[in-house]
């Protein structure tokens, strides 16, 4: 009965995963510019990598490579936003502008 358990909450951690990986790629070819595009990569592709993660380390049923996945996750969860924003940062003072329907710019004012 545990194996079943395991096996329906591995697969609705695969299929979340893969949702918001489908919403991430979605929102690249969709959104207008590139600081929108760099958004939905970063938050939304995170959130499905690290459940897509986690997925694995359940699935293989063994603690270290759990631990190793949740490290991932966390690792993902702390250095993807981060980086995005700084690219996003740089990209903004290399003169590249905002898209038509973006209604504000706060880097912009200083």
């Amino acid at each position: 009965m545990m194996d079943y358990i395991l096996a329906g909450f591995t697969a609705l951690l695969l299929i979340s995963g893969a949702l918001f990986a489908l919403v991430a790629a979605i929102g690249l070819v969709r959104l207008p510019d590139l600081y929108t595009r760099m958004h939905a990569a970063s938050k939304v592709g995170t959130v499905g990598s690290g459940l897509l993660l986690l997925a694995a380390g359940l699935y293989s049923e063994d603690l270290a490579i759990l631990a190793r996945a949740i490290a991932g996750f966390v690792f993902l969860l702390l250095t993807a936003p981060v980086s995005a924003h700084l690219l996003a940062r740089a990209t903004h003072l290399s003169g590249y502008q905002l898209g038509a329907v973006s209604v504000r710019d706060d880097l912009g004012k200083r």
